[in-house]
């Protein structure tokens, strides 16, 4: 399990470099920082003048060496449209919003995804099996920011029962939720149903039925846990559309978290924000995805035994 660990730090090490690399030299390649900053309205002096103020007018080695030295003492640069703020500050500030609408959405994903494969399970129902599967295949068809408007459209402007937009109100946070759930869920489901599936053919899970325990037993405390592998190792391989996807829903639901955030910035050229928001996301990747590493050995022990 050390070498297991080492070797995801190193990797770890080598992501954030890219990251941070990446995001220095989109701020450069898509034209002078200072004219974008300014429009098209701004003279050449003052073009100039700007760039001597933010530093680009030194060689781009100097810039990326410089921008390393700061991230590496934890200088992210301040926002260029809120000067003396530190970008990573703003980040920081919405991240919370962020991860408490990602974690409730996830978990429910996983929740409903979970208990509709268990209760297939149950009845060995292939009916059930083919409704659940075709109205998640259907959900999965339509665009995050449709099935979000759709939701706005019943739940907020026709009936009146949730709010639509921030996150104010406790209620404000169901359907953000709901949305990013029901992105996934037909996912999870496939992986639990084929899962369970597999699990079921084995010879453990024969022998704990012919000695009369019940089905529900043997599902929950016998092939589930065994059967979860699979979802947890897609759960993190899938981080980076889930991640895009949020960014999505924030901006459908004017939900006041880090995607929106960095949406804005975008569209106002605030490179370091930007610079400082892809930092973040890059780490959550990482951290989730050691997260995976971690459950999945402490749910199989095949894979404890591998590392």
């Amino acid at each position: 399990m050390g070498k297991v660990l080492g070797r995801r730090a190193v990797q770890s090490l080598v992501t954030i470099f890219i990251v941070v690399t990446i995001a220095f030299l989109l701020g450069r390649l898509s034209g002078s920082p200072a004219a974008l900053l300014l429009g098209d309205t701004a003279t050449t002096e003052q073009i100039d003048a700007l760039d001597s103020q933010l530093g680009f007018d030194l060689p781009l080695w100097q810039q990326y060496v410089d921008y390393l030295a700061g991230v590496l003492t934890g200088d992210f640069g301040d926002s260029y449209r809120q000067p003396g703020v530190s970008s990573m500050e703003l980040v920081l500030e919405r991240l919370p919003a962020s991860l408490q609408l990602g974690a409730v959405g996830l978990v429910l994903g996983v929740i409903l995804a979970g208990s509709a494969a268990v209760l297939i399970q149950l009845t060995a129902s292939r009916t059930l099996r083919t409704t659940l599967l075709g109205l998640g295949s259907a959900r999965q068809a339509i665009p995050d920011f449709f099935f979000g408007l759709l939701l706005v459209l019943v739940f907020s402007v026709a009936l009146g029962w949730l709010p639509s937009l921030g996150n104010r109100d406790p209620l404000a946070i169901v359907m953000p939720a709901v949305t990013i759930a029901t992105a996934q869920f037909v996912v999870y489901l496939r992986l639990l149903d084929n899962s369970l599936g597999e699990q079921f053919q084995l010879d453990y899970a024969r022998t704990a039925l012919a000695r009369g325990e019940r089905r529900s037993h043997v599902v929950l405390a016998e092939l589930l846990p065994n059967a979860a592998l699979p979802v947890l190792t897609i759960a993190g391989i899938s981080l980076g559309a889930f991640l895009g996807g949020l960014v999505i829903v924030e901006n459908v639901f004017a939900w006041p978290g880090m995607g929106q955030l960095m949406l804005s910035a975008v569209y106002s050229r605030d490179f370091p924000v930007v610079q400082s928001g892809l930092i973040v996301v890059a780490l959550l990747f990482i951290l989730c995805n050691a997260l995976v590493d971690v459950v999945g050995a402490l749910l199989d022990p095949r894979v404890r035994r591998a590392a």
